[in-house]
């Protein structure tokens, strides 16, 4: 082998050398040792929780440094932390021991609620409670054990027995129930959105709801006092409603005799009506004054004889002045007898209504007392005055 590959072979051994011991030095941190780089921060806890010299420290999951001393304090541990000369911690993160598994392989673990600073410093000191410490194996052994002893036997066994029945020959329905609440959370996925809308409008109705308690709370009582009375009152509702067929048939006759017979009254009392109601104020004034002429009668007729002061008297006297009219009229020999009850034609001439009345009607002028409808008053013609 020539000389000059004997010595590149060697130079590769001796670098390779040297780079793994550059590499070995550097985890076990001797090369920061060396250097002096890095920094050390101290921190206070009640007990060692599982640490130990050489545990590992965290910062949100990422290795940062590691515990390199532990002194024993009146009122704890004092733990010195050897961290990395890139690491910023701030200076207000809470600081707890973890588990690394299920056997244990504690590291310590500063999880700050913001990276915001100040940062830690080489010196700091940070102060841990006995919430920073994971629960001891052997407390929660003992916890477990506690538990386990207060579990009585015959009850346990017959809970067992009873969920082995319940669950016995149920195997299809159970498949079945889990496919079902499979396809309803399949459902419920494809519908999020129409989800989130019902459950928004609800958020609307039953605030309407929470706004109107007085008025529901004061509806339930209502229903609740109406449906007491139709609870008590249950046997006359029965008597009313056995009753209801035969008078229903009864009305049923009555409507079918009222059809043939009603329409023709009522086309008779439209014109009667019509009268009343052209004479409204008339007739107003009548139904008014009459019922005192009415009560003022019996007031004059007291019990008594002649000369007493009880007694006393109605005269009915005709005022006959001024005469009536009778220029315009028919002579009296040409009048009807009232006892005549025969039919006769207004006007033989075929005049209407108001030229007749104006052709008969009183031509003497005061003081004679005239009458008849042209001096009657005007009736109301309420169809202009809507206009």
């Amino acid at each position: 082998m020539r000389l000059g590959i004997r010595i590149r072979l060697l130079a590769f051994v001796l670098m390779s050398a040297l780079g793994i011991v550059y590499v070995g030095a550097s985890y076990l941190g001797f090369v920061d040792k060396v250097l002096g780089r890095g920094y050390t921060v101290h921190v206070l806890l009640p007990s060692s929780g599982g640490l130990f010299e050489g545990s590992e420290v965290t910062y949100r999951g990422v290795k940062i440094g590691e515990v390199s001393k532990m002194a024993v304090q009146d009122k704890g541990l004092r733990v010195d932390v050897a961290l990395q000369d890139d690491a910023k911690v701030p200076a207000a993160s809470p600081v707890y021991v973890h588990n690394l598994s299920a056997v244990g392989e504690q590291y310590l673990s500063f999880e700050p609620a913001s990276k915001q600073g100040p940062l830690l410093q080489d010196g700091d000191t940070l102060r841990g409670t006995k919430d920073s410490l994971p629960m001891s194996e052997e407390v929660l052994l003992q916890d477990l054990s506690r538990f386990v002893s207060s579990i009585n036997g015959s009850e346990l066994n017959t809970v067992v027995s009873e969920l082995g029945t319940m669950f016995r020959d149920n195997a299809t329905p159970l498949r079945s129930m889990v496919d079902s609440a499979q396809a309803f959370i399949e459902e419920a996925q494809a519908n999020e959105s129409p989800t989130v809308d019902l459950l928004h409008n609800a958020q609307t109705v039953l605030q309407t709801q929470a706004d109107n308690a007085g008025n529901i709370r004061a509806f339930s009582r209502d229903l609740a006092a109406l449906t007491g009375t139709v609870a008590s009152s249950d046997a006359n509702i029965r008597k009313v409603l056995n009753d209801a067929g035969p008078a229903a048939d009864e009305l049923v006759l009555l409507v079918r005799d009222l059809r043939r017979l009603l329409p023709s009254f009522l086309t008779h009392t439209v014109n009667v009506t019509e009268v009343l109601d052209a004479r409204l104020p008339a007739l107003e004034q009548l139904l008014v004054t009459f019922p005192r002429l009415v009560s003022a009668g019996p007031s004059a007729l007291l019990e008594g004889a002649e000369g007493d002061p009880k007694f006393g008297r109605v005269n009915l006297n005709l005022n006959f002045s001024p005469e009536p009219c009778t220029d315009g009229y028919l002579p009296p020999g040409q009048w009807r007898p009232p006892s005549d009850e025969t039919f006769e034609e207004p006007d033989p001439d075929g005049k209407t209504s108001d030229e007749l009345a104006h052709s008969i009607s009183c031509k003497s002028g005061p003081p004679i007392n005239m009458r008849g409808t042209k001096y009657a008053p005007e009736p109301i013609d309420w169809k202009s005055e809507d206009e």
